[in-house]
Formats: C-alpha cells, structure tokens, sequence
C-alpha cells in the first residue's frame, strides 16, 4: 500500500511538474499576466459609465417615489395629510423633503418640521455623459452623511420640475456593493477569459515556439546529427513556414559544415601529395639546370621557358598550401608595363597553340600598380581557361577561335577586360562564380582558379566581375586600383558585378 501511495504521489507530482512548466516560462508567464491585466482594463473602461449610470437611476428612482408621495398629497380635498402619514410618505420615498415646479411656481409638497441644510446640489435634467461620471467619483469620495439637493424632470409631464432633498448615504453603500460586484465579477471574468485565452495560445503559439527553441538549442550542440533537424508541421501559417524555413536552414547548415570536413580531409591529401610532388619538381629543376648547358640552339630557344615553367610550378604547389592555410603574403606593389606583361601570360598559358589567336588591344604606355607575380596568377588563371574552352569543342561550337585583352584608365584606377568567343560559361558556373569547388567552368573543374584570382584581385583593393556570357563568348574585367590603401569604387555603370565569398 504505501509503495502504491509515494507512486501515485510521483505520479501526481509529475502532472503538476507538466502543468505549471508553461507558467515558469516567460512567454507564458507574460501571455496570462497580459491577458488578466487587458481584461480587467476592459471591465474598468466599462465599470466608470457603468457606476454613473447606477447613481442616475437611484436618484430617478427616489425623483419617482418623491413624484408619488405628492400625488398621495394632492389628492386629499384641502392639500393636508396629518403628521404621521406626512412622515411615513417621505419615509417611504427616502427623502426629507419635496418641492414641485408648476406654471412658473415652485411649491413646497411634503417636508420634515426641520429639514437638514443641504451640502451641494446636482441638476438631473440636462446632465452630460462627463458631467455625470465626476459626480458619481464625487458620491463615492465624499463620505456618508453628506445632504443633497436633486432636481429633475417629473414623469408624464406633471410639472416644470420636482427637487428632492435626502440623505446621499444610502446611495454612496449602493454605490460601493455595486462597485464590489462589479470588482469581483470582473476578476472571476478576468481569469476565466485569461484561462481560455492563455490554453489556446498556449497550444497554438508557445508549445510550437518552445518546440522551435528546444529544437535550435539541440541542433546547435550537435549540428552533425540528422536526428536533430527540424521535423516542420502541416500548419500553412507563420510558424509553419517558420518550421519549414528552419529546416532547410539546418539542411543547408549541415551540408555546408559536410563540405568543410570533406575539404579539410581534401586539404590534408593535398599537403600530402604537394609535399612530393615538390621534390619531385626540384629534381627535374636540377636537371633543366644541366639542360642549360647544352649547346643545341633548340635546346637553347625551349630551355628558358622550361625553367620559367618549372618556377611556376613549385610557386603553384607553395601557394596551393597557403591557399589551404589562408596565407597568401601581402601584394609588393610596382609599375608593370601591362602590353608586354599580358603576352608573356599568353605565351605561358597556351604556348604556340594554333587554335587560339590572341589579340592584345592594351595601349603601349599603359602601366598597373600592382605585384607581377600575383597578377601573373590572376591573368593566367582567367586565359588559361578562356583557352581551355576555346580548344576543347563543346557541342554546337567549333574548337578554337580568338582571345582578346584590352585595358584603359578610369579615375585612379586600371580596367582589364578579357574577352574569347566561346561557348559562354555554364549556368551552375555563372550561379556559384568564384566559389572553390563550386564555380568550375568546366565540368571536371574544380573552380580554384577562379577563386584565387578573385581573391588576389581583392587583396590589390578591387576585384573581378563577369560583364559577359553568352554563346557568343564571355567577358571578365578585373579592376585594379592604383592604391589598395584606400578604398576605391571600381565599379562603373556596365557590367554586373559578382559577390564574392570570403574564405573563413
């Protein structure tokens, strides 16, 4: 038996534990609190007319009751009642004395031997709405024993107006019972109101909301668990697109931190084989060294492109590392003269390839102030792809065709504009422009060139955006302002430019 007892009780306890929960939370906490305060609003706005409309019916009761006591008088032949029925008439009215107003001329009906002195006096007659609820306050303030005098109109017509004076104590009490059950079924309306309000509320908006929090709060300890992502309800409102949006948030939230793991794994391997595939390059380094030294003329002509080829390489498998690492160096700004620099990238890119004309529109005299090396990279990143789509014949569009750069100065700041007749970019490239891993022109891209190029056109202080792209071929400009020190619009009208993502 007791162990049935402390059951029951574990049981009842855990009932109220489940009850009072949605009390101990502030929504709910404030939703019921809120909900009693507005009604008792309500029941006040509605309790000050309310009260005034009750002294004004009291006080036409009493005009009435004074009203019938003087007909009780005016129908004895010589206007006379003896003293006791005289008492018992006002008595019954609740008055110490009546007076009508007939044809221009008030007369005295009924009154005590010695009335009492009046204290203050209220006109029935033309009372406005405001007028009357400051005298009601005024009755309710004023303490008993006050003596008033009222005038009103008399029913049916029978006179100009009737004036009662009586004792105002008896209406103050009426006045405060009637307050009083007013107060108490204003609170018992108030909780009954608020205990409804609050249960629908509570199921319909703060168990959803407290299921979306508790749901926030576990999918943020433990992201990677797809247990955790938001299970959205049928409902068509507010919190159901609330539901579904934050699903496909944690949905997203979960493949974007997949595609961190699977680029830090990738990351690894890269370093890995980048290791090797460095001492790999130093030893043909050395032997393109010794290449040097022959003296064939065609070894002599292809040698040095050789060497310059070999340089790159090693300098790309050092900056594939600080790409992984975040640590590109600073831009070592100097004058390049630009004509002459964007050939030695096009000799680089696509060396003596016949499919690919090149066409170099940059003024003689144009300079850029920026680090050869890093827009070396930058140029040879966007060519080499332009050539890449030129030669490799996709389908609709013949293999090769022509490569066009042209640069000129706007403000404080150089325009480059690269340019082929292509096939155009493809639509999930041109969605996912500049992302790595995402934004390969190609379908065997991975997009890092793009990435890299963007990024060191940031560090210079402008960027690149897409101006073109379409089957007659597509268009990049990359902007370089003359100081990276200070910003710079490098935006103009035409073209629109791309947003670019920043490497966390």
């Amino acid at each position: 038996m007791r162990a049935t007892a402390e059951g029951e009780c574990r049981i009842g306890e855990g009932w109220w534990r489940r009850l009072s929960r949605p009390l101990r939370g502030s929504l709910s906490r404030r939703l019921l609190v809120l909900t009693i305060l507005f009604v008792m609003l309500a029941e006040v706005l509605i309790f000050v007319p309310s009260v005034a409309n009750f002294r004004l019916n009291w006080l036409d009761q009493r005009l009435a009751a004074a009203q019938i006591a003087s007909l009780a008088l005016e129908a004895r032949p010589d206007n006379m009642v003896s003293p006791a029925l005289r008492e018992e008439l006002l008595k019954n009215a609740q008055v110490y004395a009546v007076a009508l107003r007939r044809d221009d001329a008030r007369r005295l009906v009924l009154s005590e031997d010695m009335p009492p002195m009046v204290d203050t006096s209220f006109d029935l007659r033309d009372a406005m709405a405001m007028r009357l609820v400051m005298d009601a306050f005024e009755t309710l303030l004023a303490g008993d024993g006050r003596i008033v005098l009222v005038t009103g109109n008399p029913h049916f017509g029978a006179g100009e107006s009737i004036e009662i004076v009586l004792d105002e104590t008896p209406l103050r009490r009426a006045m405060l019972r009637y307050s009083k059950n007013i107060f108490l079924l204003s609170f018992v309306i108030s909780i009954i109101t608020a205990s409804l309000v609050f249960v629908v509320l509570h199921f319909v908006l703060v168990r959803p909301m407290r299921r979306i929090t508790e749901n926030m709060v576990a999918f943020r300890d433990n992201p990677e668990d797809a247990r955790r992502v938001m299970a959205p309800s049928l409902r068509a409102d507010e919190i159901g697109v609330a539901e579904r949006e934050l699903s496909v948030m944690q949905k997203e939230i979960r493949a974007t931190l997949s595609q961190k793991a699977h680029l830090a794994s990738l990351g690894v391997a890269v370093s890995k084989i980048n290791h090797d595939l460095r001492n790999i390059l130093a030893s043909a380094q050395l032997i393109s060294d010794r290449l040097g030294a022959v003296d064939d003329p065609t070894v002599q002509h292809l040698a040095p492109r050789l060497f310059a080829s070999i340089d790159r390489a090693i300098d790309l498998c050092t900056n594939s590392l600080k790409f992984g690492r975040a640590e590109e160096t600073a831009p070592q700004r100097r004058r390049i003269p630009l004509a002459s620099f964007a050939d030695e990238v096009a000799e680089a890119a696509w060396p003596d390839h016949e499919l690919v004309r090149w066409v170099n529109d940059v003024p003689a005299d144009l300079e850029v102030d920026a680090d050869p090396d890093q827009l070396f990279r930058i140029l040879l990143n966007l060519t080499r792809n332009a050539a890449q789509a030129l030669t490799d014949g996709q389908a609709g569009h013949a293999r090769g065709g022509e490569m066009r750069i042209a640069a000129h100065r706007a403000a404080d700041h150089i325009h480059i504009d690269l340019s082929d007749t292509g096939p155009g970019l493809p639509a999930k490239a041109r969605e996912h422009l500049f992302e790595p891993f995402s934004g390969g022109t190609r379908a065997d891209g991975t997009g890092l060139g793009l990435a890299i190029a963007a990024e060191l056109a940031r560090m210079h202080g402008g960027h690149i955006e897409l101006l073109k792209s379409d089957a007659s071929g597509t268009t990049f400009r990359i902007c370089i302002p003359d100081d990276a020190g200070t910003p710079h619009e490098c935006a103009e009208a035409e073209g629109l430019a791309a947003a670019f993502p920043q490497r966390n």
